[in-house]
């Protein structure tokens, strides 16, 4: 699909294309590891593919949904499994499953055999049959047009295929030194089905897209971009269907009441198991322990990797790690540059609301802190750390599952009366004894930029976007304006003070990644035009605060060019250690010719000058977050 979603009507013939060449390959049964060399093969989603005539991609090499705890199995094991069929019982059903192995080799040919299209059950067919009735009379997405698929998925944020390692040639300047071997890869979501009824940008399956920069001047750069076979993903490949319901946009009166009633007899009938996770793994990305991880707040992390030689993206499988970890972690973790730990946090609608802990350098998971002392559970996506403190938000976005029984509502939404607050807790407390709470109104925190301490510890100072527009943020986002702010707490006398440091509308902020948690002088922005789509990239110098616009440099990407999220990498082989020495990197779509870019740009220069382009062979959707993987990183990942 590679312009607009266009549809008359939302019946099930013009939802659903024919998938002749779905792939049948059931769920795995639940193992410690499952390596790349035992993958299913999934056949592309037909419903996707851009021409009549055109071949599709060949299958990702990416494993089945697993928890992985493990270390992986020699080469010499792996290669005796391939082509094997393992039967086994699914845990949750009862029921036998029988799992294909295939070749390790990602581009292999096709077999020539036809594959027969999945045969939906009684209780499938049944079940499938009731959303149908519910999307047509009772929640008709054309009743919502925020989450209409006909314009959600319009324009670039329509779905696209996956794309095998593919070169790319470099049509602008020189790659820089710092950036040769790495890989800057972009997490997103890209539907694997077109949706039954209402759906929201953010229920999109997670897909990674992946430029490996080369290492010797005269090769191009790869891309690769893969889904991130997480469990939803692999049992609606299997089903050739939407089987897990879409949490953001389903759940909403009535219609809400009536779909969980039909995903409960979908449990109820063995077509899907909760507990072996209903994320979309679509959110962010980070490396930590010798692993990557694709994030996704609702569900475990999912290890990934990209191949340093190739490009090719696998999913390693669901990461429990060790069994120390349950339900969900935050996608935006962070990790000091000092210590090599990641500090984390999970949220729910249950008591704890929100629970802390971290990693050590080598990925093994610290015990829980649960924090009681939240008053209910809100919407909380980011926070903040500084080198002895965890900054928590609590803002105006609020789970109420039980407005949609009582009030015919959403189970998460805004609550103007709420007074926000800033939590803050030592960071490496054994409770939430320490943790203070510090009231500010008006204060709507969805990401951070940066926290840091000042006068001998006695003042926390943190930057980050605040939503202006708070009931806009799950519906008409494109009205969002986000205002980055300067926010100071003295912990001694509890005033808190703020600072606007910008007037545009900016967010999706990042700084010089060894500065997180330290005092650190400069941000680069996301231009919102509107949000999500990123028109251009600003400069702040943080400080400049309080003496008017703090906006240093700017680019804009020029009338119908749009981009996402912005990243800093710095120039640690040709620099001169000053933290904006460094590059700005992002993915730009040029909605006018539908050209696609890779864009570099001198993070310094007053006007963030394009140092160099790549020229991509295949759309880019406007995503979430991304991340630069050095090629240390990519060369010590763990298989």
């Amino acid at each position: 699909m590679e312009g607009a979603l266009v549809t008359s009507n939302f019946s099930m013939s013009d939802l659903y294309p024919a998938k002749a060449n779905a792939a049948h390959a059931p769920r795995s049964r639940r193992l410690s590891y499952i390596s790349p060399a035992a993958s299913s093969a999934a056949a592309p989603n037909p419903s996707y593919r851009r021409r009549k005539g055109t071949s599709p991609p060949p299958p990702s090499a990416a494993a089945t949904a697993t928890v992985l705890t493990s270390p992986p199995k020699p080469v010499e094991q792996q290669e005796t499994e391939e082509h094997l069929v393992d039967t086994s019982t699914n845990n949750a059903t009862g029921t036998r499953v029988a799992t294909a192995r295939t070749s390790r080799a990602t581009d292999a040919p096709r077999s020539s055999r036809p594959r027969r299209r999945p045969t939906a059950s009684l209780q499938a067919a049944f079940c499938n049959a009731l959303e149908e009735a519910i999307n047509t009379f009772v929640d008709p997405p054309v009743l919502r047009p925020s989450v209409d698929p006909r314009h959600v998925l319009s324009a670039n944020f329509a779905p696209v295929d996956e794309l095998p390692p593919t070169p790319c040639p470099v049509v602008r300047g020189v790659i820089p030194r710092c950036l040769a071997g790495g890989a800057y890869i972009r997490n997103g979501p890209n539907p694997q089905h077109l949706p039954r009824g209402p759906h929201h940008l953010f229920d999109g399956d997670g897909m990674l897209h992946s430029l490996l920069l080369p290492t010797a001047p005269d090769s191009d750069p790869v891309l690769c971009s893969r889904y991130v076979q997480t469990y939803k993903y692999i049992v609606e490949r299997n089903a050739g269907e939407p089987v897990l319901p879409n949490v953001f946009s389903g759940f909403h009166g009535l219609a809400g009441m009536a779909r969980g009633a039909v995903t409960a007899a979908r449990v109820l009938t063995g077509q899907m198991n909760p507990m072996e996770g209903v994320g979309l793994a679509n959110t962010s990305l980070a490396v930590f322990g010798g692993r990557l991880y694709a994030l996704g707040e609702s569900d475990l992390p999912y290890a990934v990797r990209v191949d340093p030689a190739t490009g090719e993206v696998t999913t390693l499988g669901r990461c429990d790690f060790g069994g120390r970890l349950s339900m969900g972690m935050t996608a935006h973790p962070k990790k000091d540059p000092i210590t090599g730990e990641l500090f984390a946090f999970r949220y729910g609608p249950m008591p704890p609301f929100v629970t802390y802990f971290r990693f050590d350098p080598a990925g093994n998971k610290g015990a829980d802190v649960p924090i009681f002392s939240v008053k209910q559970p809100s919407f909380l996506h980011d926070f903040a750390v500084t080198e002895h403190y965890a900054i928590f938000p609590e803002i105006q976005i609020v789970m109420n599952p039980m407005g949609m029984v009582v009030g015919g509502g959403s189970p998460v939404g805004a609550d103007p009366g709420m007074v926000p607050r800033l939590g803050v807790i030592p960071k490496y407390a054994a409770d939430e004894s320490e943790m203070r709470w510090f009231e500010v109104p008006g204060f709507n925190m969805m990401h951070s930029v940066n926290a840091w301490e000042e006068a001998g510890g006695e003042e926390i100072v943190m930057v980050a976007p605040n939503i202006l527009s708070i009931e806009h943020t799950l519906e008409r986002m494109e009205l969002i304006h986000a205002s980055v702010e300067l926010v100071r707490i003295n912990l001694r006398t509890g005033n808190v003070t703020r600072t606007p440091l910008a007037a545009a509308n900016l967010d999706f902020g990042v700084i010089n990644p060894g500065c997180l948690g330290r005092r650190n002088r400069y941000g680069y922005f996301g231009v919102g035009d509107p949000m999500p789509k990123i028109g251009g990239v600003a400069k702040l110098d943080f400080d400049r605060a309080g003496h008017g616009d703090c906006t240093v440099a700017r680019r804009d990407f020029g009338p119908g060019c749009f981009a996402g999220e912005p990243f800093f990498v710095p120039d640690d082989v040709e620099g001169n250690g000053d933290e904006d020495d460094g590059y700005v990197v992002c993915y730009v779509h040029d909605e006018g010719t539908g050209d696609n870019r890779f864009v570099v740009m001198d993070a310094q220069s007053p006007e963030l000058d394009i140092v160099a382009e790549v020229q991509l062979p295949s759309r880019v959707p406007y995503g979430f977050h991304g991340l630069f993987v050095t090629k240390a990183e990519l060369r010590s990942q763990h298989q």
